[in-house]
């Protein structure tokens, strides 16, 4: 059965004790998750992994697939203060659903309720079956007459009993993000989370990777992948008890977010998407990507212009016939787009520093006399898109806005203004402000409708949390409704304008989640564009987020941020393996560093990006082990790969290696050649050979570098 008209509905009664129980299965095509109900009509988990025959296990010796505060003495995933002031919640099971939606996904809702209060929680699970994701989230249903609290509200539970843990988690700051560290997980509790308020990392980020008896393998070895679909605080616990079970939670995060919920709504959690896999987490990799490629990134299996950004060039300091000299420049580059960066808004507070303006979204009549028009002008002259960045979230105190609105900013009353980059955030959780938010970009974009792009970006957090729209009892609804309205915002903005690019940016990689993502074709990982740097933070991102969203960016040398100054064949080997663009500005380079530039971008979009931008990613060389690193894109019929290999760091023993390269066809005949060529090779004898699939994955080839911020790229190319 076929199509969203097709539903098919299974309605289990949980209740009646003299009926029989069938088991609740929510199947992927290698995985499936089984949930049973007790004789005491309590839900459970009863088993998560590769799909087998799950009949006679004994359900009540389970763990509790939803677990409420009253009972338990562990961590749980809901804590309600009920209007009378009883903390205390009882669920038991009524019924499930499930609902084929397409060839590909089937919803099961499993409803549940409190037996004293008219409290009810609804189960979602969406199963993705090609792709073997599941999508995990709740529905908590207020039918009291008086307003509840909830304390605790995890999207989900994931239980587990193994003889061993080793959980891969995040850790990071500005310029240093996306950082991997492995633990082995003991008796106890850890937790994991931000506190943000507006986004979703850049000190962390809401994803893992849980590695069940010895530490994490790329190709081998049974591993649990999972992320939150949340752009604000989240929160992830992992539980091992005395007797060596454990016990996952995760969701947005109840730090000082207590919600109240009035009577007859509904509090929705973000989805927990999660994976099994038998075979390493370089498969977790791969179902995420193919995942997110149809489901979670905005046009995900599309096309991706290279752009040149002004900012490295002129920073605030611009003016038409500046931005015009690097617009004719870059239309002899072969560039796709001309992207304007922050500093072209504001009159009454003129936004030449970081410490005015914002809020003020009007084109600066100084700096920019004819307007955006002009700009789109000058690009469609040199065979350009235009595209522009904006800051909707926040305000500066010195803008106008502020003065009308001082009352729309996130601060506690009696408190001193908290400025982070000189600037406030708006108070999302006021309808007033949402409104005027969303109004500011649709006024831009349709007063300006060469605007092809738009750099969203967000550079701050919360402190000093308050809202002068909340009432006194309702502060801690917050960062909840902020980050909710949001999305509202974001996904508002994407239908309105379908042809506009849209890309996440949060003082660099601060906003990428798959809540977001949906609405937006291109996160920023970094705000640190060092080559050395971005192998690290590119490696440890593509755990779970594809590469046809991650910006790219050949920077200036030195650095800005390590000081380095890496060859420019370096910087665009390592820019290569995302969406490349480039932030080195053509008038400062050399004619001999402008042909290369030219030559390497052309060979990109004619030879690279499909493979890299709608490949499947190989992990072959870790830069945690060393100082190389080698990856691999291979297109989804095996027929061609693109290798990519580094030296970032000479050392003994680094000069020599053997990379064998996977997921070519083992019978297949793969002729070898080396793309983006400098003034040296370091691919040997092998340029034009041919070697079957088996020969490359297990002799390999020999790579061989001699000095530091070497790199090689070269294809394979399957024979008829």
């Amino acid at each position: 059965m076929k199509g969203n008209a097709t539903v098919l509905l299974l309605t289990l009664l949980c209740l009646n004790a003299t009926a029989q129980r069938p088991l609740i299965r929510v199947a992927t095509h290698d995985n499936v998750l089984v949930l049973g109900v007790d004789k005491d009509s309590i839900l459970r988990q009863v088993y998560y992994g590769p799909s087998i025959p799950t009949d006679g296990i004994d359900v009540a010796s389970k763990d509790e697939a939803y677990s409420t505060y009253g009972k338990s003495y562990t961590e749980v995933a809901l804590r309600i203060t009920h209007s009378d002031g009883n903390t205390t919640t009882y669920l038991v099971c009524d019924k499930s659903t499930q609902q084929r939606i397409d060839d590909n996904t089937t919803l099961t809702n499993i409803y549940l309720h409190d037996t004293y209060y008219p409290v009810e929680v609804v189960l979602h699970y969406k199963a993705y079956e090609k792709e073997n994701i599941i999508a995990q989230s709740a529905d908590i249903r207020n039918g009291e007459k008086g307003p509840v609290v909830l304390g605790d509200f995890a999207s989900g539970g994931l239980s587990f009993r193994e003889n061993a843990y080793y959980l891969t988690s995040y850790y990071g700051d500005w310029a240093h993000e996306f950082n991997m560290t492995e633990t082995r997980l003991e008796p106890g509790i850890r937790v994991i989370d931000s506190k943000l308020g507006v986004r979703s990392d850049q000190r962390s980020n809401p994803s893992f990777l849980l590695s069940m008896d010895g530490p994490l393998q790329e190709d081998d070895g049974r591993v649990l992948g999972a992320t939150l679909a949340w752009p604000g605080s989240w929160q992830l616990k992992f539980e091992v008890g005395s007797d060596g079970n454990l016990n996952v939670l995760c969701g947005a995060n109840p730090y000082a977010s207590a919600y109240t919920l009035d009577a007859g709504a509904t509090f929705t959690t973000p989805a927990l998407l999660h994976t099994y896999s038998n075979h390493g987490a370089g498969d977790v990799t791969r179902r995420f990507h193919r995942w997110a490629r149809v489901y979670g990134i905005r046009d995900g299996n599309g096309s991706r212009d290279v752009l040149l950004n002004n900012w490295e060039a002129t920073y605030f300091d611009f003016d038409e016939q500046k931005l015009s000299a690097i617009i004719q420049q870059a239309g002899t580059m072969g560039f796709d787009l001309f992207l304007l960066d922050d500093g072209w808004f504001g009159n009454k507070y003129p936004r030449n520093n970081d410490n005015a303006g914002l809020g003020d979204w009007e084109v600066n009549k100084q700096k920019l006399p004819h307007g955006i028009p002009y700009l789109v002008q000058q690009c469609e002259a040199n065979h350009l898109k235009f595209g522009i960045w904006i800051e909707p979230e926040m305000v500066n105190p010195r803008s106008a806005l502020y003065e009308q609105h001082p009352d729309w900013v996130i601060t506690a009353s009696h408190r001193p203004l908290d400025l982070q980059r000189n600037q406030l955030i708006l108070d999302l959780s006021n309808p007033r402000v949402q409104e005027y938010v969303y109004q500011c970009i649709d006024k831009l974009l349709r007063e300006n409708r060469g605007i092809r792009y738009i750099k969203w970006d967000c550079n701050r957090y919360v402190t000093n949390p308050g809202s002068a729209y909340l009432p006194k009892d309702r502060q801690s609804n917050l960062f909840v409704d902020y980050s909710k309205n949001l999305l509202t915002i974001m996904e508002r903005v994407r239908k309105a304008f379908p042809d506009v690019t849209l890309m996440a940016c949060s003082g660099g990689g601060g906003r990428i989640d798959y809540a977001t993502l949906p609405n937006f074709m291109e996160y920023w990982p970094s705000d640190n564009t060092d080559a050395m740097e971005r192998i690290k933070i590119g490696w440890g991102l593509e755990y779970f987020y594809p590469a046809i969203g991650m910006a790219s960016h050949v920077s200036n040398i030195p650095n800005g941020i390590t000081g380095r100054s890496e060859p420019l064949k370096f910087r665009f080997d390592v820019a290569m393996t995302g969406k490349l663009g480039m932030d080195l500005q053509p008038m400062q380079m050399s004619d001999a560093d402008k042909d290369f530039a030219r030559k390497a971008i052309q060979t990109y979009k004619t030879t690279i990006a499909d493979v890299v931008l709608h490949g499947d990613l190989y992990r072959l060389l870790s830069p945690y082990g060393g100082h190389r690193a080698a990856m691999m894109y291979v297109a989804p019929d095996s027929a061609r790969a693109i290798v990519f290999s580094y030296l970032f760091q000479k050392a003994p023993g680094d000069e020599h290696h053997v990379i064998r390269l996977k997921g070519l066809r083992p019978e297949g005949r793969y002729t070898l050649r080396e793309l983006d060529k400098g003034g040296y090779t370091r691919f040997g004898d092998y340029e034009g050979k041919t070697f079957s699939g088996a020969f490359l994955m297990n002799e390999g080839i020999r790579s061989d570098f001699y000095s530091e911020y070497e790199s090689l790229i070269f294809e394979a190319v399957a024979q008829p």
